[in-house]
């Protein structure tokens, strides 16, 4: 997810190569990181229970509804839930253009459609072998798309994108409220939900996965099947996403560059429309098992404009950087840059722990609810934090990022840093 450097080669060639530690864009590898950590804590459920659970309304979860299950729950829906995702989709937007250079590039061209079809097969191997939830086919094919567009002006991306995603969160909001008015905090609203299964059924799908190889990985792949079907209805936002991101980093806001007020104005709207979706949200939480709505609509509609909480944390955290904070933000920095090693690596882990073969086999135990989660999660935050600046002072790039960069460029490329590296350099970062 880097960008590229022309280096001349003795017959004064132009050779395609993955751009130098010095050369990175600090900013974008902070955002980076942020994202990727981010996105784990909105995944958890998703590895440690079943799909039915989130993509059915009316299913009661069998994990205890306690105030630890209701707080883990609340957080994650709050400070997390499509605001990564938003964040990760808008820097993608960033990558096809530092990838792909302007259309009229004749090289970088077919790099970065050969880089984006590697991502897909990365993606089928991830979702088919591993984790249903994977994004890295929707974010390929996507990223097919919205490579025609990457010479547009930043105005243009960003009335566009931002046009897009605006449009959907309105629909979204809409919709949400119509459904309050209808359910009127009463409960109910799941009838008719084609991935509802009834409580015989959840069970047996729990064991099923706690079982091990195959069962799981024959459910795993039933579950990606579905979400692709799903996904072919997120290409416009996600489109949306990254285009507002290509155009956002073309304006300089993703890279620091705009004046201070601009992202203190972002802030606040972000951090208004964060606090009236946790306190709506909080409605929902706090009330009895099996009542929906009970906000009436609200915590859906505050929940439909998430890449403006989004956008507030971008905000929060070029301004932290801005203003002698960048002790604290150049720690997400070799996290972001590790990215690819660092997402896949999350997915290992979880699924170790709760259904590949060789793990504990702890999936859809009522011990590891929404609330007990955050302890793995928190877990592997430390640890990808420790681990990157680590694996980075010796090498270039994380290992995957290596060999999707040696799949792309069609040879080996350097991974070791060069003897005169210097270590630890934040700014390298």
């Amino acid at each position: 997810m880097a960008a590229v450097d022309i280096q001349p080669t003795p017959q004064t060639q132009p050779k395609l190569g993955p751009v130098a530690p010095k050369d990175r864009i600090f900013t974008l590898d902070m955002l980076r990181g942020w994202a990727i950590l981010g996105i784990l804590a909105v995944n958890a459920m998703s590895f440690a229970w079943p799909f039915a659970l989130e993509a059915g309304g009316d299913l009661v979860p069998p994990y205890p509804h306690d105030h630890a299950n209701i707080l883990g729950h609340w957080v994650t829906d709050v400070f997390f839930q499509d605001k990564f995702r938003s964040l990760f989709s808008m820097l993608f937007g960033v990558s096809i253009f530092l990838i792909g250079g302007e259309r009229s590039d004749a090289a970088r061209g077919p790099l970065l459609t050969r880089r984006l079809l590697w991502l897909a097969v990365f993606g089928l191997i991830h979702g088919l072998a591993f984790w249903f939830g994977d994004i890295l086919l929707h974010y390929a094919y996507c990223g097919l798309i919205v490579m025609l567009m990457r010479s547009w002006s930043a105005k243009r991306l960003i009335w566009i994108g931002g046009g897009l995603n605006l449009l959907f969160g309105l629909l979204s909001a809409a919709a949400m409220m119509a459904q309050g008015l209808l359910d009127g905090g009463s409960g109910g609203g799941g009838g008719g939900n084609p991935f509802a299964l009834t409580q015989e059924g959840l069970t047996a799908l729990i064991q099923t996965y706690q079982a091990g190889w195959p069962g799981a990985q024959i459910e795993n792949a039933k579950a990606w099947l579905v979400l692709q079907i799903v996904s072919l209805s997120l290409i416009p936002v996600t489109m949306g996403l990254m285009m507002l991101g290509l155009g956002l980093f073309k304006a300089g806001f993703l890279v620091g560059k705009s004046p201070t007020w601009v992202y203190l104005l972002v802030l606040v709207l972000g951090g208004a429309n964060l606090a009236a979706l946790g306190w709506y949200d909080w409605i929902e939480a706090s009330a009895p098992r099996g009542v929906e709505n009970a906000s009436g609509g609200l915590a859906g509609v505050a929940g439909s404009f998430a890449w403006l909480i989004t956008l507030g944390y971008v905000s929060l955290l070029i301004l932290m950087t801005r203003f002698g904070l960048r002790v604290l933000t150049a720690r997400l920095a070799p996290v972001g840059r590790m990215a690819f090693t660092n997402y896949l690596t999350q997915t290992l882990i979880m699924t170790t722990l709760f259904y590949m073969p060789w793990g504990f086999h702890w999936f859809g135990e009522p011990s590891w609810g929404p609330g007990p989660l955050w302890m793995a999660v928190g877990g592997i935050w430390i640890a990808q934090l420790i681990w990157s600046p680590l694996w980075l002072s010796v090498f270039q790039m994380g290992p995957l990022e290596w060999v999707w960069r040696c799949l792309t460029y069609g040879r080996r490329v350097p991974i070791r840093k060069p003897a005169s590296a210097s270590l630890g350099d934040p700014v390298s970062i």
